[in-house]
C-alpha cells in the first residue's frame, strides 16, 4: 500500500535527468526505474505534459505517460507505478479508464492513478477546452472514470446516462485502483477528501506543511471516516557530506543524509505518508544518490 497510517513511504520522480531540452532518455530511465525497484523505493512517478511550452517551466520532452507506464511495468516487479498526475479536463474519461484497466492487469495490480486539472490556461486553449470550466470539467470527468473504474463497472455517456449497451475492459482483477488527486485541482480539500483516497500535493516547508495538513484532517473529519492519504513531491540534493545540515531550497531540500534523516522524521510524525523525490543535478550521479538512500535512509524510516 502506497499510502498507510503507519509509516512513510519513498518513490522516485521520472524521468531521473537534467532539467534540459533535451528528450526523455528511455533505455537510461528504465534502467533508473529496475534499479530502484531492486533498492526498495515504493513508487515511480510520471509525469502527464502534452506539450512544451514557454509556460511550462520543465523543459524536459516527457513522454507519453501510458506507453512510459507500460515500458516501467515490463521493467519492474514489485514497485508502484503512479501517474502525477493525468491532466483529467484534458483526457476523455473513458479513454482514462481504458488505459488504467490495462495498466493495472500488466503491472500485476502496482498501478496508482494520480489526477490533476492542470492550470494553463494556453494549453487548454490548445485543446479547445476552458480553463474557466476546468472545475466542473474535472468533477465530471472524475464521476465518469470512478464509474468505470469501479467493480461493476458503469459507462456514463456525455449527458450523464449509464450505457448498459457498452462494456469496458480488460476487467478488474483488483479490489480497486487507487484515484489519488493530485495538486488542489481546482477543488475543495472537502471534495478531494469525499472523493480521493489520498492528496499529493508540493512541498513547503514542514511550518507550513502543516498547516496544510491541519486543513486537510478537518475536511476529512467532515466528510469520511475512512483514512486518507497526504503525500508530497520534493526536489531532493543530497550532499557528499553526510553531515551536511538540512536547509530549504525551492520546492525541497538540500541536505546530507543525517540531516535528510531529521527532516523526513519529522514529516512523518507530522503526518505526511509519502514523498516522492525529484532529484536534482548537484553534481552526483542519480543512481549513486539512490542507492544511497536505500542503503542508509529508507532502513532508518522503517
Amino acid at each position: 500500500m502506497l499510502f498507510h497510517p503507519d509509516r512513510l513511504s519513498f518513490g522516485i520522480v521520472l524521468p531521473v535527468q537534467a532539467r534540459t531540452s533535451a528528450d526523455i532518455r528511455f533505455d537510461t530511465q528504465l534502467d533508473m526505474a529496475s534499479h530502484a525497484d531492486r533498492l526498495g523505493f515504493d513508487a515511480l512517478w510520471v509525469r502527464d505534459v502534452p506539450l512544451n511550452s514557454a509556460s511550462y517551466p520543465d523543459p524536459v520532452g516527457h513522454a507519453d505517460p501510458w506507453v512510459f507506464l507500460g515500458a516501467l511495468a515490463a521493467s519492474t516487479s514489485r514497485i508502484a507505478l503512479a501517474t502525477g498526475a493525468i491532466v483529467l479536463p484534458l483526457r476523455h474519461p473513458l479513454h482514462i479508464a481504458k488505459a488504467a484497466l490495462s495498466m493495472a492487469s500488466l503491472s500485476r495490480g502496482r498501478f496508482v492513478l494520480g489526477l490533476g486539472s492542470g492550470d494553463r490556461p494556453t494549453e487548454y486553449e490548445i485543446f479547445g477546452a476552458d480553463v474557466e470550466s476546468r472545475k466542473t470539467l474535472f468533477q465530471f470527468h472524475w464521476e465518469r472514470l470512478a464509474a468505470a473504474l469501479r467493480q461493476n463497472p458503469e459507462v456514463i455517456d456525455e449527458g450523464g446516462r449509464v450505457r448498459n449497451e457498452f462494456a469496458i475492459r480488460p476487467s478488474l482483477q483488483q479490489r480497486s485502483i487507487p484515484m489519488v488527486a493530485v495538486g488542489s485541482s481546482s477543488q475543495s480539500l472537502e471534495w478531494i477528501a469525499r472523493h480521493a483516497s489520498a492528496w499529493m500535493t508540493y512541498y513547503r516547508p514542514l511550518s507550513i506543511q502543516k498547516d496544510r495538513l491541519a486543513l486537510w484532517r478537518n475536511a476529512q473529519a467532515k466528510v469520511t471516516t475512512d483514512f486518507r492519504g497526504f503525500g508530497q513531491s520534493m526536489v531532493l540534493e543530497l550532499l557528499d557530506n553526510p553531515e551536511a545540515a538540512y536547509e530549504e531550497v525551492n520546492l525541497g531540500g538540500r541536505s546530507g543524509r543525517r540531516g535528510l534523516i531529521g527532516a523526513l522524521a519529522a514529516m512523518r510524525e507530522a503526518g505526511i505518508h509519502h514523498v516522492a523525490f525529484n532529484l536534482a543535478a548537484q553534481g552526483r550521479l542519480p543512481g549513486e544518490v539512490m542507492e544511497e538512500i536505500a542503503a542508509d535512509i529508507l532502513p532508518a524510516m522503517r
